[in-house]
């Protein structure tokens, strides 16, 4: 008879009781007071304000009723941008938790310490928890120092891009003779009158309120309107401080502009401290150098009292202004160029050969960045859009068919690849074709010399000399020598440039094609910035820098020996012979003191060989050979058919060039 059995069973009994309740426990058992709190910021960071107030004992929010205790959270969490909240559990005494709250915001990083107590897995609320230092009527304020944006400068400090002073217009309600002024207010600044109702109708406005409708420029225009406007009763003018442009018109396409920023804005530049109000550069220098120029708003969080009194500083971003941007421009050769051009449509290029600094960057005809500064009315940017000459288009930026101007690099191609030899002579033709193949198509020159050799068909700029001379270099030599000169490759510039090209996409040589570029016709387009480029190798011993905008740049060699010394030379003799020979197409420029070479250029636009109704661009490149202030400069003016083709621009380089060189 076994009598320990009973005993065994009843410890079994106990044994497994005290695991099924274990087990009970384990699964069954509440948060912690630390995991609670960890909990509320979780849903902190969540931005789930409705979460974190059901989580809260009904006694701690006597005074707090749900909607504003999320409105509360939602304007202080919101405003300042914080992010990356995180909580940590310090020590745990009596549901009693000390805990240290982070988050990273728009003045920086922010941390605090705090003490939560939790009862009956819920949590009692202190002002504390809201954030550091709130209590009774405490309000947390962000302040902002603006940063300054960098100045554009020329290459002799003058500015281009700065701060200038506007007038701020704007209307007193109490003063006003009703709304029976609107209209005429309206016609002054060029502004819509139910615009004008709309901004007056904003409930914050009380009778003695400035309440801002435009800013117009501090200029001789502005004085005249602002003399207009302050007849009206009610009317008031207050200095407001603005982005201006010095040189208005003469520059703009250079510097660019500013704008607003728009949603897009906004989106791509996520985290970057844009707001609704910033300005953002939307072109030229402006916008290429946005980051460097538009420098870091100062911040500071601070808690006020109800008065607005600074009690604490919490976190604070000091300001960090933009930087100035140097250009390698000279703004008096800018002005000269746009003052001879300004009615044209035409681009101007000055540079240094031999260095690649860009000394005038110009396209005409033009606008003002001021008034996208100072707002455009639906009017003025219809008619600058609807403009037939678009002074909108920057013409620098474009290619264009080179004409004329590509003959001397057509020779240089050619005595590179030994397929011309310069004293031959190919004997004058006013027209020519390859054979009977081309049919009617012949190509034809209005300047057959003699002898017709090299250096007299680019100082007559005879056509057929080039097309006879690039059938004989052929497709493959002439294409090498352009993919040489990096034509059709991406010009590298601090601004975008449009590519140049040898032929159109998809397109293959035929000899007609090859006769036709050989004179700068064809399919040949051509960005001025970098034919002044290639020009400049004739007077560099055949290297080519690179072109650049931003001063105290090491000049840096783009295409190192572009052309042999002995080429350069041989083309170089010729472009003098342009200028200084009496029957040279630019010796109307000739100057005794100082050696220039230069070549003129003609560019046809029409459909067909017979098309008359077609127009003309005008080219001129002129450089000086050796000088004290050496200087290229290249201009295209459209539409010079019957105003005396590339004679047109060469008459109009007279005074900038000479005012440059004396």
């Amino acid at each position: 008879m076994n009598l320990k059995k009973p005993k065994v069973i009843i410890i079994g009994i106990i044994s497994t009781a005290i695991i099924i309740t274990l087990v009970f426990f384990l699964f069954n058992r509440g948060k912690d007071a630390g995991e609670i709190v960890e909990e509320y910021y979780t849903y902190l960071a969540k931005k789930d304000y409705k979460k974190m107030y059901t989580m809260l004992t009904k006694g701690s929010l006597a005074k707090t009723s749900q909607k504003v205790f999320e409105t509360r959270y939602e304007n202080i969490y919101d405003g300042i941008e914080a992010k990356n909240i995180k909580v940590k559990i310090n020590e745990i005494n009596d549901g009693v938790v000390n805990c240290t709250l982070s988050m990273d915001t728009i003045a920086g990083k922010v941390s605090y310490d705090n003490k939560i107590s939790v009862k009956n897995d819920e949590i009692v609320f202190n002002e504390q928890m809201i954030f550091d230092g709130i209590e009774g009527e405490n309000k947390v304020k962000v302040l902002t120092d603006k940063a300054s944006r960098g100045k554009i400068l020329d290459r002799n400090g003058k500015e281009l891009a700065t701060i200038g002073e506007a007038y701020s217009v704007g209307l007193v309600r109490g003063k006003l003779n009703g709304e029976n002024d609107y209209q005429a207010i309206a016609d002054i600044l060029n502004m819509n009158v139910d615009n004008i109702k709309k901004i007056m109708s904003a409930s914050w406005i009380k009778d003695d309120s400035f309440v801002p409708l435009k800013e117009i420029a501090k200029d001789e225009k502005g004085k005249i309107l602002a003399d207009q406007l302050l007849t009206i009763k009610g009317v008031k003018l207050n200095t407001a401080y603005v982005r201006y442009y010095p040189y208005g018109e003469a520059t703009s396409h250079l510097t660019g502009y500013l704008q607003q920023v728009n949603a897009d804005d906004l989106k791509k530049h996520k985290n970057e401290g844009y707001s609704d109000t910033s300005l953002i550069g939307r072109s030229g220098i402006e916008a290429a150098y946005e980051k460097d120029l538009r420098g870091v708003d100062g911040k500071k969080i601070i808690i006020a009292d109800k008065e607005g009194k600074e009690i604490k500083i919490i976190a604070n971003k000091r300001v960090k202004d933009g930087k100035d941007i140097k250009l390698t421009i000279d703004v008096d050769l800018q002005k000269d160029l746009f003052n001879e051009y300004q009615n044209d449509k035409s681009t101007s290029v000055a540079m240094n050969p031999k260095t690649g600094e860009v000394l005038a960057l110009v396209s005409t005809p033009s606008f003002s960045s001021n008034d996208f500064i100072l707002g455009l009315s639906g009017e003025q940017w219809d008619n600058l859009n609807n403009n037939a000459n678009k002074p909108l288009t920057n013409r620098f930026r474009a290619s264009y068919i080179p004409g004329s101007s590509m003959k001397p690099i057509t020779g240089a191609i050619g005595l590179d690849a030994k397929k011309i030899v310069p004293d031959k002579d190919l004997g004058a033709l006013d027209k020519w074709q390859k054979d009977t193949s081309w049919g009617n198509y012949f190509v034809t020159t209005l300047h057959a010399p003699t002898p017709n050799n090299l250096k007299n068909a680019i100082i007559y700029s005879d056509n057929v000399y080039f097309a006879r001379s690039a059938v004989e270099i052929g497709k493959d030599e002439l294409i090498s020598g352009y993919d040489k000169l990096k034509i059709g490759k991406k010009i590298p510039f601090e601004l975008s440039l449009n590519t140049s090209q040898y032929l159109n996409k998809g397109s293959k040589f035929d000899d007609q094609k090859l006769a036709d570029s050989g004179y700068g016709q064809g399919e040949l387009l051509i960005n001025p910035v970098q034919l002044a480029s290639i020009y400049s190798a004739f007077v560099n011993e055949g290297d080519i820098n690179q072109p650049y905008l931003i001063m105290d740049q090491k000049p840096k060699t783009w295409i190192k020996s572009a052309f042999s010394k002995d080429t350069v030379n041989i083309i170089k003799e010729a472009l003098i012979g342009v200028i200084n020979d009496n029957n040279g197409t630019g010796h109307s420029i000739y100057h005794n003191d100082i050696e220039l070479a230069g070549k003129t250029g003609t560019a046809e636009l029409k459909s067909s060989q017979s098309d008359t109704s077609g127009t003309e661009l005008g080219w001129f490149t002129i450089m000086t050979t050796s000088s004290d202030k050496p200087i290229l400069i290249t201009t295209m003016v459209e539409d010079v058919k019957n105003r005396g083709g590339s004679s047109y621009v060469v008459e109009h380089t007279k005074t900038p060039l000479g005012n440059y060189l004396y």
